[in-house]
């Protein structure tokens, strides 16, 4: 009776000892399967509830002869994400005015192990021109392009003929065009054209605002039918500055608070209402003027956002820099 009862002691320990191997080997990868999943659905819950089902599957198969954990877990949450695409598509189609990704805090105490892959393909323009995409274009584009697979690799993830795959990067190719594969804004210029763009809005500069704007500039919004977004997208700079401008006056909030932060990988502002984001405005530049102007103010989006403390309106949150109150 006590044999069995040490062998049982010994296949728990065995069982608690492997089980924390495999926890160590899926947390040395999380960063790449966030980032993969976050790029593929472009919000940060679906890219989490894909994580946790990745993780529960990687815990179900310990039985398996697995050679290369790395191959395994980034296959598991390349095909969840394609299939989750694939019945999210629906959703969007029925998503009240236009439909902009989650924006992701991305400054360095967010992620201070540096876990998370911040690029070009992290940033709001990036991420929309993917929507162009099907599920398994969206994949190869990705793996190959943004991941660095080759292609022998993505067929065996997605259970595809390498042929095939070429042939689906080809095409992800033309449709993504050369815009969404070599844009890229230096961190100065991003800086500089923020902070113009900002002093503005806030002082009603129409001719200073539409100087900052190319001339075929768009506005989004993305209020989700639960806060004050346009109904659909504003083009051209005379137009996109009035609309700024006019927003400022009639809805914005007189008691917002304002601070820059590091979102989707690029500087940004989140607006915060009563210490809760109220909206994140973040820019797309293009040879050296704002190409596209990304206002979310859906609340089911800024949720995982940071508040403000109780009591203290001039502290920002972790990582952001305060702007200044709106007068």
């Amino acid at each position: 009776m006590n044999g069995n009862h040490t062998s049982r002691n010994q296949n728990a320990q065995t069982t608690s000892a492997e089980d924390a191997i495999r926890l160590a080997t899926f947390d040395q990868y999380r960063g790449q399967l966030f980032s993969i999943a976050y790029r593929m659905l472009g919000t940060i819950a679906d890219a989490e509830d894909m994580l946790q089902e990745t993780f529960i599957r990687w815990h179900q198969s310990r039985d398996q002869n697995i050679r290369s954990p790395r191959a395994f877990l980034v296959t598991i949450i390349s095909r969840l994400c394609m299939n989750h695409l694939q019945s999210a598509r629906v959703q969007r189609e029925e998503y009240v005015g236009e439909w902009l990704p989650e924006p992701l805090l991305t400054d360095a105490n967010s992620d201070p192990l540096k876990t998370l892959k911040i690029d070009e393909s992290l940033s709001m323009a990036f991420l929309i021109i993917l929507e162009r995409l099907t599920p398994v274009e969206r994949a190869v584009f990705l793996l190959h392009e943004v991941f660095n697979y080759k292609h022998t690799e993505i067929a065996e993830i997605l259970d595809q003929s390498e042929a095939n795959c070429r042939q689906v990067l080809r095409r992800a190719r033309q449709h993504v065009g050369a815009v969404g594969r070599r844009f890229k804004t230096s961190t100065q210029d991003n800086t500089d054209l923020l902070d113009r763009f900002l002093q503005a809005t806030r002082t009603g500069d129409m001719d200073g605002l539409v100087a900052l704007l190319a001339r075929d500039v768009v506005l989004h919004s993305d209020g989700g039918g639960k806060a004050v977004a346009l109904s659909k997208p504003i083009k051209g700079s005379e137009n996109v500055a009035r609309g700024i401008l006019r927003s400022m006056e009639k809805t914005v909030p007189k008691e917002l608070v304002s601070h820059v932060a590091e979102i989707n990988g690029k500087r940004a502002v989140i607006g915060y209402l009563h210490g809760k984001a109220f909206s994140v405005v973040s820019v797309n530049i293009r040879k050296g003027k704002i190409k596209d102007v990304f206002v979310v103010t859906n609340p089911d989006k800024l949720a995982h956002l940071p508040e403000l403390k109780e009591g203290s309106s001039g502290s920002a949150p972790s990582g952001s820099q305060k702007v200044s109150d709106k007068k």
